[in-house]
């Protein structure tokens, strides 16, 4: 090892960190210990938890823990290799046809995660020459796969059909073109217009592709696309992604797909689990139902009427207002993490509620009364 090297790469490192520290956008990862009915330890400190993605609480599930117990013991702990290799356990195609079935699509495809699904599937579908016209609120995963695909990118003002069409008019009638969206936008909670998208693309002749990572089990809305991808990890409370759509298509990502391909297959027990949860939130719809009707109580406890999804965010503006709401929040035994630039745009920090099925009543009444404490200590109207 070069020890100059070493010197120079920990040194700028050091003052990129301090630059952060400056902002308000250091990052920390903090140990926490995940219980039941929302609830964690952290720092020693026991706190109910209004950020996680565990929408349904099925992570915790008996049902779903157990089915990961008898599928590692049945087949090991991990996968072994790539899909391509010998990773590819039958536990993927059950699950794979299970997901088909739930979006109402012909064949769906598993991935490590769905920031590897939209990393893979985009590219193998649009690239050099062709047209990406998306939301410019979609989330991280489906702007990294548009990049990686090469074609050109058209960000449209968030959920203005309008502009989307108009782009999506603008297009080489020799190229493809791709319309992409979330349904649940992660940040803010609203849902996309999908019908009226879907007739921009189908006039246009461009396909849509939309990630549904936070509608999944909770959002009920009639999905005309024909590239529905989601993820695993959220109200599945397992792990992995999965896009569903035209079988040939979704044979093609086995070949075109790198991060399919070159990726080690998702562990026995994860797969396991996932249809589990899947199973579950079939089964038990009321799930569901109580995770949105937690997420509206809220709402209209500080004033938000227009409550859409499981997630509520509250503005503060700067990111050091948020991180002190946040500390206040936590002294008084709530969870719940300060979202920040990069994550969203400058002068949007906001706390990012998330609410589960197995949030109760008397602590979201609670939880209220202190955030709208906090706003007016900032300064912050109803």
């Amino acid at each position: 090892m070069n020890s100059k090297d070493f010197l120079d790469i920990d040194a700028i490192s050091a003052a990129r960190l301090s630059r952060l520290q400056d902002r308000g956008l250091r990052r920390f990862l903090s140990p926490t210990d995940r219980l039941v009915d929302g609830r964690v330890i952290r720092a020693g400190q026991s706190m109910i938890s209004f950020s996680d993605n565990d929408y349904l609480g099925l992570s915790l599930h008996p049902k779903v823990i157990d089915a990961a117990i008898q599928a590692t013991l049945q087949y090991g702990a991990g996968s072994g290799a790539s899909r391509l290799v010998t990773g590819d356990n039958p536990l993927n195609e059950t699950l794979e046809a299970k997901l088909a079935r739930m979006k109402g699509l012909p064949a769906a495809r598993v991935f490590g995660s769905g920031y590897l699904a939209n990393a893979g599937a985009i590219p193998a579908l649009v690239g050099a020459g062709d047209l990406i016209v998306m939301d410019e609120l979609c989330h991280a995963s489906m702007h990294a796969g548009a990049r990686l695909s090469g074609a050109r990118i058209q960000s449209f003002s968030h959920n203005d059909v309008a502009s989307a069409s108009q782009y999506l008019q603008e297009r080489d009638a020799t190229s493809h073109a791709l319309l992409l969206t979330e349904t649940v936008f992660s940040m803010d909670g609203d849902l996309a217009p999908l019908d009226e998208l879907a007739t921009a693309a189908r006039e246009t002749g461009a396909w849509m592709m939309t990630d549904d990572a936070h509608g999944l089990g909770i959002v009920a809305q009639n999905n005309p696309a024909p590239l529905q991808l989601g993820t695993l990890s959220k109200a599945a409370g397992a792990y992995g992604g999965y896009i569903a759509g035209p079988t040939n298509f979704i044979d093609l990502l086995i070949s075109r797909a790198r991060t399919f391909v070159y990726a080690t297959g998702l562990p026995p027990g994860v797969l396991a689990a996932a249809l589990a949860a899947l199973t579950l939130m079939e089964s038990e719809p009321e799930l569901g139902r109580r995770s949105l009707a937690n997420a509206r109580l809220f709402g209209s406890l500080i004033g938000q009427d227009n409550v859409q999804s499981a997630i509520v965010p509250v503005l503060y503006g700067e990111a050091e207002v948020a991180m002190r709401a946040s500390t206040t929040l936590a002294q008084q035994g709530f969870l719940v993490t300060a979202i920040r630039p990069p994550t969203v745009p400058e002068g949007t920090a906001r706390l990012r509620f998330t609410f589960s099925a197995r949030h109760k009543e008397e602590d979201i009444r609670r939880l209220s009364k202190l955030v709208l404490e906090t706003l007016a200590e900032a300064g912050i109207g109803k």
